[in-house]
């Protein structure tokens, strides 16, 4: 998986790939495993502990919800409208871009 993340950089800053190479690194792993060049068992253990310690990668999300509580408080009403707008604007594009690649 490493490789993949390298590789991915690498295509990001010398080939000029817009995209964040760890984007570019998880796309091109993804990859590998539809084609088989990467077996699903040889990283279905690795991924599985992953998944069983989720917690800990929302742990920074949570501690920055508690340090900025009084800012949330008093700015939530245009928090939650740049949130719920983000969110439909990317349903949106998903969906036409989904119905562009059908009729394609």
């Amino acid at each position: 998986m490493l490789g993949f993340n390298l590789i991915g950089v690498l295509l990001q800053r010398v080939g000029g790939v817009p995209l964040p190479g760890a984007v570019l690194g998880l796309v091109l792993f993804a990859i590998a495993l539809f084609l088989g060049i990467i077996k699903l068992n040889w990283v279905e253990a690795e991924a599985n502990v992953l998944l069983r310690h989720m917690l800990l990668f929302f742990a920074p999300v949570i501690v920055g919800i508690v340090g900025f509580r009084q800012l949330l408080t008093r700015e939530w009403l245009p928090i939650s409208i740049g949130l719920v707008g983000s969110w439909l604007a990317v349903i949106v594009v998903t969906g036409l871009v989904a119905k562009w690649m059908v009729k394609r």
